[in-house]
C-alpha cells in the first residue's frame, strides 16, 4: 500500500482486526497512473431486512481527510468494545451498521478534492438545482481543470459513486427505516449537520422526522455544538448524491441522509499556518487537535445507532407529525 494513505492502511488494519465480526465487500477498483486502491463496504450486526440500519460514509473529498479518520477511529472503537460490551451485541442484534470510510482513495492519493478523472463526487449526479445558485461552486460542466466539475452531461456517474449508490440501495434505503451519515469538512467556524434538500428550498417530506431527530439529540445531549439545518439553507448545489438517493427512496420506506459538516475554518483560525498546506485547510493538524476531534464526535455517531434502533419510540404519525412539521418549517423555512 502506497505510504501515502495511511487511512486505507489503517481500514485493511480493523478489516483483519474484526475478521470474525465483520462482513467485508469489494465495492470498486479505482485505478490511477501510480497505483489501483479498492474501495471496501463493511458490514456489522443483523442483516435482517426489515430491521433498521445506519450507513456511515467518509472520503468523499480527496482533501477532506478527517471524515475518514473520524469514521475510522468510531469503527476501532466498537470492534474493541464487542469482545466485552454485551450492551453493544445487544444493539447489533437489532440493528445493520454499513460502513465506507474510503470512498474516493484515488483523490485521496493525488491530494485533490476531485477523484482522479477531475470529478467532484458531491456533484455527480442527475439532480439540477432549482434557482439561482452560486458560480461554480453549485457545479459545472465547464472543464475538469476548474473546481467543483460534475462530469459530462449524460455521462454514467464516476465508478466511485455507482459503487456507493449499489451499497445505499442493497442496503439502506429498501429497508423500512435508515439513516445515513457522511462526514465532511470544510465550511465555517462550526460543526453542521446537514440535510436534504440541497438542490431546492422546498422541504422534504421527511422533515417531520429530522425534527424529531433533532429534538431528541437536543434533549439528550443538551449541551452539543452542532448547528442542525437544512443544506439548501446556505448554498444550492446540482448534482448531490444525497438528494438523488433520498428522491430514489421508496415511499414506504423513510431514509434520512445526512451530512457532518466539520467546521475547519475554526483549525485555520487556531493555526492560520495552515492556510499555506492544502491538507491544512480541511484537516486539524496539530495531533492534540485531532484527537479532540476524533472523540468529540463518537457521541453522535452512537447516538445515530440508537435512535435507528429505537426509532418506532420517536417518529410520531397522525396530528403529532403534523405538528412536528409544522415547528419545522417554522424553524427551519420561515425567516
Amino acid at each position: 500500500m502506497p505510504p501515502h494513505l495511511p487511512e486505507l492502511r489503517e481500514l485493511e488494519r480493523l478489516i483483519k482486526l474484526g475478521h470474525n465480526q465483520l462482513e467485508v465487500n469489494f465495492a470498486c477498483q479505482i485505478d490511477t497512473s501510480d497505483a489501483s486502491y479498492p474501495v471496501y463496504q463493511l458490514a456489522l450486526g443483523n442483516p435482517d431486512p426489515s430491521l433498521p440500519a445506519v450507513g456511515f460514509f467518509g472520503g468523499v473529498h480527496g482533501l477532506e481527510r478527517i471524515g475518514s479518520q473520524v469514521l475510522l477511529a468510531f469503527l476501532r472503537g466498537l470492534l474493541s468494545r464487542l469482545k466485552w460490551d454485551k450492551t453493544l451485541h445487544h444493539l447489533l442484534d437489532h440493528l445493520r451498521l454499513i460502513f465506507m470510510p474510503v470512498i474516493n482513495p484515488g483523490g485521496m492519493a493525488n491530494r485533490t478534492r476531485c477523484n482522479p478523472n477531475g470529478v467532484d463526487l458531491m456533484r455527480n449526479s442527475a439532480v439540477e438545482a432549482h434557482g439561482s445558485v452560486p458560480f461554480l461552486l453549485a457545479g459545472q460542466r465547464i472543464s475538469r481543470h476548474l473546481p467543483w466539475y460534475r462530469g459530462e452531461a449524460g455521462a454514467a456517474m464516476e465508478i466511485e459513486n455507482q459503487a456507493l449508490f449499489r451499497v445505499v440501495q442493497d442496503n439502506l434505503i429498501n429497508r423500512p427505516f435508515s439513516l445515513a451519515l457522511d462526514c465532511h469538512s470544510g465550511f465555517g467556524l462550526r460543526d453542521r449537520i446537514w440535510f436534504p434538500h440541497a438542490h431546492t428550498v422546498n422541504p422534504i417530506p421527511h422533515l417531520a422526522d429530522i425534527w424529531g431527530l433533532a429534538e431528541l439529540f437536543q434533549q439528550t445531549y443538551p449541551n452539543h455544538k452542532y448547528l442542525i439545518e437544512p443544506q439548501s439553507l446556505r448554498y444550492r448545489t446540482h448534482g448531490d448524491i444525497w438528494d438523488s438517493l433520498y428522491l430514489q427512496t421508496p415511499p414506504q420506506n423513510t431514509f434520512i441522509p445526512l451530512t457532518l459538516e466539520m467546521g475547519s475554518w475554526l483549525w485555520v483560525k487556531k493555526n492560520p499556518q495552515q492556510i499555506f498546506s492544502r491538507l491544512g485547510m480541511f484537516n486539524p493538524v496539530r495531533a492534540h487537535r485531532l484527537q479532540r476531534v476524533l472523540r468529540t464526535h463518537i457521541v453522535w455517531l452512537e447516538f445515530l445507532m440508537r435512535a435507528a434502533c429505537g426509532h418506532r419510540e420517536w417518529i410520531k404519525q397522525g396530528p403529532s407529525r403534523c405538528r412536528q412539521q409544522e415547528l419545522a418549517v417554522m424553524r427551519w423555512y420561515r425567516p
